[in-house]
């Protein structure tokens, strides 16, 4: 099952486990079960501390959980976690035989001291880049706390399941029973919904802290770039961000950051993270924006939480998200058949018709990548021609199972209540409305920047965007911007943290050229 190069690797980690422990298999007659009887030999071979029992009584086959012998097992796996997940399968052996998590040590207590019944039930798909974040929060919490448990359901190997749930989107998250999170979630997050008490805590904590020479607002490249170049300057320095990593935590493949052949977008921000961690950086994550209050010597950011931070100099990098088509039925079908990540949830809709909504790089790539899994796929364009690469249209137009509709306006997306049946568009030639029935829809029609909150505060774009200069000085004296929220052109994340680097330096330079003297940290 696992090749040698693998095998090498995991046998290297298995000696880090400190416990013996036991892997449990259900399984039945299927190609399936005996691909897992095989990753489970080969796990056992590598270690004399991992023992293997296929006595399993859990009624999804093939499943199998992991745990110390002569204890309750509260993690399991339903399906075979390869792919993205393989990793999380690492995580749980390492973890269950008593490998130390590498996190905070108040983020352990505070999921120690979580009481009552915790059951979750984790769907995914095999090639989502972010269900591994969720599944192995979740598995860390069911070896910290005796009152969870977690299993990793595989929705492509238990399609009746997801079917049953209308499972649309993953990950999604059920919490005893009951639906308690879609799309992808940090440990910290998950926790911080469990415990309600965190968030007032939180804000109390915030509005004390003592005014920042720097405040970065956006943890993504941009901002992970601005708060190191800050930090290392010795001034005092602090990053305030919705979810640390940003939009990269949405991208999969990295093919382009120079000296990187290639990387994922979770992977890199989880070294953008791990690299700002090693300065005196004041990380405050889960936190957004909700203002911005520009003064004469200091600004105050104010917090969604009701928290309020101060600050000599402001750096605003809080990134963009995905553009929305904002018609009838989009919003109430979220999640239930309208999605942004085909490479995620894709494997949902295998044998299915769907729509494609975008005729650009990203629009094409998403219908040529889904034109392998599902039945059928109808790309619509609102202009008169794709806009993709000729590359990328050559290879499309080769595709037996592909529809491609120009000059077409999306104006509804229709449901039976449940889940998507279709959509309306209408034709921009004939003024003809028109209907195709499918079963999910993908829109992949660019960015928005994250400046809601700002209107009104400083000078934007007609397209929102945060106008800077050459230095990334925005329109107010001592606020700065960078990144995919700004002018700046090429919204690229190599391009995004030199844009954060100049912001920077800007700041310190306004800092230290203020004509009252501005104290600054030691």
């Amino acid at each position: 099952m696992l090749d040698a190069a693998i095998k090498t690797q995991l046998a290297a980690y298995l000696e880090k486990l400190q416990q013996p422990i036991e892997l449990v298999a259900s399984t039945d007659a299927s190609d399936a079960s005996r691909q897992m009887r095989e990753l489970l030999a080969d796990i056992a071979a590598l270690s004399p501390k991992v023992t293997v029992r296929e006595d399993g009584s859990d009624a999804r086959r093939p499943s199998f959980s992991v745990g110390r012998p002569n204890e309750p097992h509260r993690i399991r796996f339903a399906g075979l976690p390869m792919g993205h997940e393989f990793t999380s399968l690492i995580l749980a052996l390492l973890q269950s035989g008593g490998h130390p998590p590498k996190v905070d040590a108040a983020v352990i207590e505070q999921v120690q001291a979580i009481e009552g019944e915790f059951k979750f039930e984790t769907f995914i798909s095999l090639s989502c880049h972010n269900c591994p974040d969720v599944v192995q929060a979740l598995n860390l919490m069911a070896v910290l706390n005796p009152d969870v448990e977690s299993v990793m359901i595989d929705g492509a190997l238990f399609q009746q399941e997801v079917e049953a749930r209308q499972i649309m989107a993953v990950p999604v998250v059920f919490l005893n029973g009951k639906v308690f999170g879609n799309g992808r979630m940090s440990l910290e997050e998950i926790v911080a919904k469990l415990d309600t008490g965190a968030a007032a805590r939180a804000a109390d904590e915030l509005d004390a802290k003592e005014a920042f020479d720097v405040l970065v607002v956006g943890g993504g490249p941009a901002g992970s770039a601005a708060a190191i170049y800050a930090a290392r300057k010795g001034i005092r320095t602090g990053v305030v961000a919705e979810r640390f990593g940003g939009q990269v935590l949405d991208t999969l493949a990295i093919e382009n950051f120079i000296s990187v052949q290639h990387t994922e977008g979770p992977k890199l921000a989880a070294a953008l993270e791990q690299h700002v961690r090693e300065y005196e950086v004041d990380i405050m994550n889960l936190q957004r924006a909700a203002s911005l209050v520009p003064g004469k010597n200091m600004h105050e950011v104010r917090l969604a939480s009701g928290a309020t931070l101060k600050a000599k100099t402001v750096i605003l990098a809080t990134g963009a998200r995905w553009r929305e088509m904002n018609v009838p039925g989009e919003q109430e079908y979220k999640a239930k058949g309208v999605c942004f990540c085909p490479h995620c949830d894709g494997p949902l809709f295998k044998g299915k018709r769907v729509a494609v909504i975008g005729g650009g790089n990203s629009g094409v790539e998403a219908a040529i990548d889904l034109a392998g899994i599902v039945g059928h796929v109808t790309l619509l364009e609102f202009d008169g021609k794709l806009r993709a690469d000729a590359v990328l249209q050559a290879k499309l137009k080769s595709l037996p199972n592909v529809t491609v509709i120009v000059s077409a306006q999306t104006t509804e997306v229709v449901g039976d209540g449940h889940k998507v049946t279709g959509l309306v568009y209408k034709d921009r030639v004939s003024g003809e409305s028109r209907r195709v029935e499918l079963d999910g829809i993908f829109v992949q029609i660019g960015l928005l920047p994250n400046t809601d909150w700002l209107k009104g505060t400083l000078n934007l774009s007609k397209h929102g965007e945060i106008e800077v200069d050459a230095r990334g000085q925005t329109s107010v004296p001592g606020i700065f911007a960078a990144g995919d929220v700004t002018t700046v052109p090429y919204k690229q994340i190599i391009i995004a943290m030199g844009e954060g680097a100049k912001a920077s330096l800007s700041a310190f330079d306004h800092l230290i050229r203020a004509p009252v003297p501005v104290a600054l940290a030691a």
